[in-house]
């Protein structure tokens, strides 16, 4: 095992509109880890203000790489890890879902544990709590999955995605936990047919790369965003400008606030710019899908 290596992992979204809890797509949106074995364990995140160092016990990834290492029975080695993340906190980007897949992997290299890869998606699933964020960061491209009662991972994996994504990030955080408490108790027959009709034809969409269906069912939800809107800043006036403006569809990114399009990438530098100008109060990004998921160097 080498004593210095680099974690990769991508960001992700996840949903893509009725996709809910099960469709996920790997962003080229990093976080990344570089990691040095030492005699006692130091976390240092880099931003734009200078390095910063956290709390050990309460760090999300020293959690997951010590609750992984117990799981196997191994003793954690200590190490120093420096992080740099291009995925905004609590804004629907995947970025706890990446932080626990950095944590797998994070172990992984430092027990020897010769995980799999369905070993690093139902790990990251049973954390996460549901496959889609997880298993989009781990494998990359688009992933359609779920997860059975005993934490198996089933996933159809597709890669060449071959459009943009532009994601419209405000200045505002919002809790899964928040977005979640807003969501029905259930629902009844009729609307829940309509509801998993919508979400079939999406994940369809997709896998035949049929991207302008794939965009009128990102804006088809009913499970999740006629309840969610009212808490997303600008969630109306976005879809709109966005559409007419040429995207395919446009949805929330995971829990919101964050939204994000598809879009034909012919027109993504002149899309961006025109709805950067339309909305200036947010961080706009253009990006793909990552095609590699977790990666070790």
């Amino acid at each position: 095992m080498s004593k210095k290596w680099q974690i990769t992992v991508p960001g992700s979204t996840a949903n893509l509109g009725p996709g809910f809890d099960s469709i996920g797509l790997g962003l080229s949106l990093y976080l990344k880890l570089d990691v040095s074995l030492q005699d006692s364990w130091e976390i240092i995140h880099l931003d734009d203000n200078g390095p910063s160092e956290f709390e050990l016990e309460q760090h999300l990834l020293y959690i997951i790489a010590k609750k992984i290492a117990d799981q196997y029975k191994k003793n954690l080695p200590t190490c120093r890890v420096e992080m740099a993340s291009e995925l905004p906190l609590a804004r629907g980007l995947g970025s706890s879902a990446a932080v626990i897949v950095a944590g797998i992997e994070l172990a992984n290299q430092l027990c020897d544990l010769k995980l799999t890869v369905q070993d690093k998606l139902n790990l990251s699933s049973q954390i996460e709590g549901h496959p889609d964020n997880a298993t989009a960061s781990v494998l990359g491209g688009l992933t359609i999955s779920s997860m059975d009662e005993n934490g198996i991972v089933d996933t159809f994996h597709v890669n060449d995605i071959n459009a943009s994504f532009v994601v419209y990030v405000p200045d505002v955080e919002l809790k899964t936990s928040e977005s979640r408490s807003v969501l029905p108790k259930q629902f009844d027959r009729a609307y829940a047919v309509r509801a998993s009709a919508n979400a079939n034809m999406l994940a369809a969409s997709l896998m035949v790369r049929d991207f302008e269906r794939a965009g009128h069912y990102m804006e088809a939800d009913l499970f999740h965003e006629p309840f969610r809107s009212t808490l997303i800043p600008q969630y109306v006036e976005i879809k709109e400008a966005a559409k007419a403006n040429g995207a395919y569809g446009t949805a929330l990114s995971g829990a919101g606030p964050t939204l994000i399009s598809i879009i034909p990438t012919a027109i993504a530098e002149g899309f961006v710019a025109t709805m950067q100008a339309n909305f200036p109060e947010h961080h706009i990004i253009l990006t793909k899908a990552d095609e590699h998921g977790v990666q070790v160097i």
